[in-house]
């Protein structure tokens, strides 16, 4: 069996570093990935994507990113049931950082 998947796009949320119970760290975060295609508008439609990262990489991504960042996420597909329903999530297990919006605009503007 083979569970993995590969993402890049924008974080759309501020992050915030929390810790559970028995102190490991954890950060929830959401990416935006554009769809490769257009749609009907003509438009390219995103796709938004719960990810759930632990420990160290928590600690790195929520302290050298930030919204708007672009990152590379490698991780699993996991699902957790809430109210009788079940919402994917991806536990990243290696995270790449990209690009730095910030700095992308600040080098435009020079």
């Amino acid at each position: 069996m083979l569970n993995q998947i590969v993402l890049v796009g924008r974080i759309v949320n501020d992050l915030e570093l929390h810790e559970t119970e028995s102190g490991k760290s954890f950060c929830n975060l959401t990416i935006g990935v554009p769809r490769p295609y257009k749609n009907d508008k003509g438009e390219y439609d995103t796709d938004f994507i719960q990810c759930k990262l632990w420990q160290g990489i928590a600690r790195n991504t929520s302290e050298y990113c930030k919204k708007g960042d672009l990152v590379g996420i490698k991780g699993r597909l996991q699902t957790i049931k809430k109210n009788n329903q079940f919402i994917p999530e991806v536990v990243a297990e290696k995270m790449t950082f990209l690009s730095n919006r910030s700095k992308d605009i600040n080098e435009e503007v020079r």
